[in-house]
This record gives C-alpha cells, structure tokens and sequence, in this order.
C-alpha cells in the first residue's frame, strides 16, 4: 500500500492527546485511597478521561481494521469514502454509532461496537478475504487488549495508570468477546456469512437489523448472562497476564457514581 494513502486525520491525534492526559493524570494522581473511600476527584477524571479516549481511539483503529484489510483485497473505494483517514466521524453516523456507544460505556460499563464502514463485497478478490475484513476489527481489539494488558504486565507503570490500563485492556478483550458471536450484524457472522448458503445469507440479511439490538438488549437486561461475557473476557484477560483485581478496580474508579 502506498504510504499516501493511510494519512490520520487530526482529530485522530487530537483523541490520542486527550487519552495520553487522562494516563498522565492517573499517573500523577491515585485515584483512591487503601480503603477505596475518598478517592481523589483528579485521578478519578483521569480515569474517565483515558477510557473513554481509549475507547474511542479503539473504536476508529477497529473500523479503520477493516478498511485497511478490504483496501488490501481489492476494495479501493474505502480510501475515497475517507475510512483511511483514521477519523471517527467517518464512521457512520456520530451519534448512534459513537456517542451512544459511549454513553452506554460510561453507565453500564458495556463496550458495545459502534462504528461501521460500508464495503463493496463485490470488489473483494474472494470469500477468505471478506472473512478477513470482518475479523480485522475485532482482532484489532484483541490485540490492543493483549498489548496493554502485557505494558501493565511488565511495565513498572504507577498504580493509577496500572489500574486505569487494566480495565481498558480488559475492555478491549471484552469488545472482541462481544464482536466475534456470530449474531447476524456482528463480525462474527461476517465472517463466516461468505460461507453460508444463500438461504441462509438471506435469512441473516433479514436479521441484522434486529438481532444486534436483542442481543444488547440481554446483556443489559439480563445480568447472568452478561456476567458470562465477562467471565470469558477475564478468562482470557488473565490468560495474557492481566491483573483482574486491577481491571475491578479501574472499573468502580470509573463507574465512581456505583461505588
């Protein structure tokens, strides 16, 4: 790929910025005491601030995964529509794909996948390539959750970063959880979707418009079966090295509001 053709947008930068100064803030400033009584309202804002920035640069490099790898197997139209450019109001619409998604993060805790990029199918030179274009989002999650769960892992980082990065990595694990079932508008079915007969495409191009939306609506309404994400997502969070008596605790700092 030509270099010129991946160029990141300044809002890009400017999301990474504040990322960086919620992490420096953490740094700085523990955001609890032993008893995780009286928690300092600086380092508590730092970690709001680094996971909900970290959040969303995770959201554009997820989106921008499977624009990279559609542009990489044929589909050259996703340079033109701007999904290269690594700006996240690129990605559908700002409100329902970033902002609610955000907001359901910050009260619930879920990641839910936000963003989308519309890719020709039919300009993908065969079907192993469009699975891979819909496992490059998720897996690009994976893959920011395992890199910052081994920083935490081997990095002598101070305790409010530690604890602030724990749970954003194991966030990032958990998005990939949620964005691997193959539920019909998710990257999961993606993936597999090429394969499927045509009766069954069918049936799954009826369903994407709902079936997310039942899905999101379980693991907000019914708590066992998000504590089963969860539970996978630790599996695996703990399986790379990471601490998840850190993520809990990055968790009630940001969710300071339950705790």
């Amino acid at each position: 790929m030509q270099r010129s053709v991946v160029r990141p947008s300044l809002i890009f930068y400017v999301i990474l910025l504040v990322t960086v100064a919620g992490g420096v803030l953490t740094a700085l400033v523990t955001p609890w005491s032993e008893s995780l009584t009286g928690r300092d309202a600086l380092g508590t804002l730092g970690i709001v601030v680094l996971v909900l920035g970290g959040w969303a640069l995770s959201l554009t490099l997820h989106e921008f995964g499977h624009a990279f790898v559609a542009y990489r197997g044929g589909d050259h139209e996703v340079a033109h529509k701007g999904y290269l450019s690594m700006d996240i109001r690129r990605y559908t619409d700002p409100v329902l794909s970033i902002v609610l998604p955000l907001i359901i993060l910050a009260i619930g805790g879920i990641p839910l996948p936000g963003g989308a990029v519309w890719i020709n199918q039919w300009a993908l030179r065969s079907r192993s390539v469009s699975s891979w274009v819909s496992l490059a989002g998720p897996l690009t999650n994976l893959a920011l959750g395992v890199v910052l769960t081994v920083a935490v892992a081997f990095l002598d980082l101070p305790d409010g970063l530690a604890v602030g990065l724990s749970y954003l990595a194991s966030l990032q694990i958990l998005a990939f959880v949620i964005n691997i079932l193959p539920v019909p508008g998710l990257d999961g079915y993606g993936a597999i979707e090429p394969y499927l007969s045509p009766q069954a495409r069918e049936f799954g191009a009826k369903a994407r418009p709902w079936a997310p939306l039942v899905l999101f609506a379980l693991i907000l309404a019914v708590p066992g079966f998000a504590q089963v994400l969860w539970d996978l997502a630790d599996t695996i969070f703990g399986t790379v090295g990471g601490d998840v008596g850190y993520s809990q605790l990055g968790q009630m700092s940001f969710m300071f509001w339950r705790y």
